[in-house]
């Protein structure tokens, strides 16, 4: 789990689900300037980080995570909460996985390779308090 130093209250909170350092390490490089960023490595981090965080606004989640998957947390964190928009992200895009997420009440879908401006496009659709 990474939570970056102090949180600044005039940005929104962003939880990052991502197993793969240089993954993550590419959507800090792109958000950290607009965005607080938590970062929980497995899925169910993702769901304990939610739990403890209630100022988070917004969930990137990759699909293929080890300990529980992002579509597994994202039910779970469906049960705890509707409005939360979750973003899924996989690099390995098949038709069931989007349709899972769906299922699983996902908000939206990117894929790997991150497209930035698709990226920041999403993520300003369901967290409009991001200012790029």
């Amino acid at each position: 789990m990474d939570v970056e130093n102090n949180l600044d209250r005039e940005k929104p909170t962003l939880l990052i689900a991502e197993d793969e350092e240089s993954n993550y390490l590419l959507l800090r490089t792109i958000l950290h300037r607009n965005c607080n960023l938590i970062r929980a490595k497995t899925g169910l981090e993702a769901l304990n980080l939610f739990k403890e965080h209630d100022e988070i606004e917004l969930i990137l989640m990759d699909i293929k995570m080890p300990e529980m998957t992002g579509i597994e947390s994202l039910k779970e964190i469906r049960k705890l909460s509707k409005d939360i928009p979750v973003i899924m992200q996989s690099a390995y895009v098949f038709d069931s996985d989007m349709e899972a997420a769906k299922e699983a009440g996902a908000s939206g879908f990117i894929t790997k390779p991150i497209n930035l401006k698709l990226l920041k496009n999403t993520i300003s659709q369901y967290c409009p308090s991001v200012v790029w």
